[in-house]
């Protein structure tokens, strides 16, 4: 079972990278590419436009290999705030490491790291500038600028950008990325630029942000996904003002950059003496619109990922005691939208088996739009229960037949409730995972049943309580699309585990 596509992945990637390479043209000289979003693992563009894989971006960097170094950037306060990246869960320390791996194992030149917004007594920060170094790496710091970016003459001079200690990049072409947003690789390309135009190179600069669509409607699922993305940040989607005085053209931005742009633009014609960009969309390279080959498909799948980000407001806010600032503002676009809650296909089958039983339940969407339910029992949770009865439908099994009978189950729970000190005697998924492969040895159902965990990635799922870790990391390592409604397992307890 394969699920729709409405992207064209190899049209997109051979015409990224011509435009990429028409931009340095235009520039004519050293181009630093600020790349918004993830370069790597761009799991929001892979399920709002389906056919774009995570890895598309970098793949399309590949054709133009030789020219390219990527540049990675950290800010100092994500690592004394210990930052996690919400999609992997690693902190976003670990995550530069790990983006650091995967391009060289690519074959690009990665080299340098910049630690931006380094102010004195950030010892976490330091900690990590250490531990980078002691890996070869060349790590520049940069400091916080006063006034940036309005006081153009204090930024663009010796005490603004020129405190930076500079990259020393090697290609004609220097990819500026981060583990997410916030990481400030604007103001890292400019001041690269600032350095290299003070040492007589010709330098400028471009960005490369897929959200959202410039040349899709203002208010197309596609470009509304990108504000419920973004909810925490309260970015809103806005006509570029600047290219439609400019060009007569109607095209899409975000508010920030559009805001931003006059400050922009004086201080790229203050440090290179003019611009060729009268408009944020001139400044972008993005080409993701002209590869949408099935705009139902893509409009379908927005919806889905806006309901997602709303579920995930609602959870975040229950975990962390916040007020509903997230979810309100997911609302909204939700209204823009003109879907709801319950337009999520899992979410109605869930409550209405969670009501049934009094106990929490799961439901999951197959690829051939097929419904499973899940139930909590004294043996497994709800979870648990529902991928159990999703890979013996997948792979033919009769409902009648145990996947896992209740002899094999029994040993599980005495181990975690009497020697691992767990209070919850049900079956996390990575246990019924793990007795499941423990028993395709000699049950051919069990085998079965495991072969088709391959059909399950990208496939909703609804719970109607909010998931542990271990679950939560299940579903991510599957590809599953999960979201729950906000509340807790154990109600009546203060400390929750995640």
């Amino acid at each position: 079972m394969t699920h729709a596509i409405g992207f064209d992945r190899e049209k997109y990637i051979e015409l990224q990278s011509e435009h990429i390479n028409a931009r340095r043209e235009q520039i004519g000289g050293k181009l630093y590419l600020e790349m918004g979003g993830k370069l790597f693992d761009d799991m929001h563009a892979s399920r709002v436009l389906p056919g774009f894989t995570p890895d598309n971006k970098i793949a399309m960097l590949e054709r133009i290999k030789d020219d390219v170094e990527i540049l990675v950037c950290i800010n100092a306060k994500d690592i004394q705030r210990q930052k996690v990246r919400a999609d992997l869960g690693i902190l976003y320390e670990d995550d530069v490491l790990r983006l650091i791996d995967v391009f060289r194992g690519r074959g690009f030149l990665v080299q340098n790291v910049v630690m931006t917004q380094l102010e004195d007594g950030n010892k976490m920060a330091e900690a990590f500038i250490d531990r980078l170094e002691r890996l070869g790496l060349t790590v520049s710091r940069h400091r916080v600028i006063p006034g940036y970016p309005a006081d153009f003459d204090l930024v663009v001079s010796d005490e603004g950008f020129g405190r930076n200690e500079f990259a020393p990049t090697t290609r004609d072409l220097v990819v500026v990325t981060a583990p997410g947003p916030g990481s400030g690789k604007l103001a890292t390309a400019m001041s690269q630029v600032y350095h290299e135009i003070r040492g007589g190179v010709k330098a400028g600069y471009a960005k490369f942000e897929t959200f959202p669509i410039w040349n899709l409607p203002l208010e197309h699922p596609v470009n509304l996904a990108y504000e419920a993305a973004t909810v925490d940040l309260n970015d809103a989607n806005i006509i570029d003002h600047f290219h439609l005085t400019a060009h007569g053209e109607s095209t899409v931005n975000y508010n920030r950059d559009v805001e931003a742009f006059p400050l922009l633009k004086t201080m790229l014609e203050k440090l290179t003496g003019g611009t060729p960009y009268q408009s944020p969309t001139d400044m972008g390279v993005n080409m993701a619109g002209f590869c949408i080959t099935d705009d139902e498909v893509c409009r379908a799948a927005s919806q889905q990922e806006i309901i997602r980000r709303y579920f995930k407001a609602l959870v975040e806010e229950a975990r962390l005691g916040l007020d509903t600032t997230m979810s309100d503002r997911a609302a909204v676009v939700m209204a823009k939208a003109g879907i709801k809650a319950t337009d999520r296909p899992v979410v109605a089958p869930a409550r209405a088996k969670a009501e049934e039983t009094g106990e929490p339940a799961a439901t999951i969407e197959l690829a051939d739009a097929t419904i499973i339910t899940g139930r909590t029992s004294e043996l497994l949770g709800c979870s648990s229960s529902m991928l159990l009865n999703a890979l013996k439908h997948l792979a033919g099994i009769d409902d009648d037949i145990h996947l896992l009978s209740p002899e094999s189950i029994e040993p599980i729970q005495t181990l975690k409730t009497k020697h691992l000190g767990s209070r919850n005697p049900r079956l996390h998924t990575d246990e019924v995972l793990i007795a499941l492969s423990v028993s395709a040895a000699k049950d051919e159902h069990a085998r079965l049943a495991l072969e088709q965990l391959k059909n399950l990635e990208g496939c909703d799922v609804h719970t109607t309580t909010i998931l542990g870790s271990v679950d939560e990391g299940i579903f991510r390592n599957l590809g599953v699309l999960v979201t729950s409604d906000p509340v807790f397992a154990r109600k009546s307890a203060l400390y929750q585990k995640r």
